[in-house]
């Protein structure tokens, strides 16, 4: 990864039943610009279900900080978490 970039995930609540429950791995660069995501399916809701399910689809991947809560402007219920990159 680039100098100054960094990486968050964004876990999520199906609060309007969509379906889609995932996580999302965004990089953003040094002034907070989205350049890249990926996104992956976990079998429940929540920050609990995206630390099992991450760990099982990238082991490499770890969460540096607390899940920080927030709540979209459409009511959806969302997760927010730094990460990087580690050898596993």
């Amino acid at each position: 990864m680039t100098v100054g970039n960094r990486m968050t995930m964004t876990c999520y609540t199906d609060t309007h039943g969509f379906g889609w429950r995932h996580v999302d791995l965004f990089v953003h660069d040094a002034e907070g610009r989205e350049l890249n995501w990926v996104h992956w399916q976990v079998p429940e809701d929540g920050p609990e279900a995206a630390d099992a399910a991450t760990a099982r689809v990238e082991p490499g991947l770890r969460r540096t900080s607390e899940w920080r809560h927030g709540i979209g402007p459409s009511g959806i219920h969302f997760w927010v978490a730094d990460a990087e990159w580690v050898d596993v």
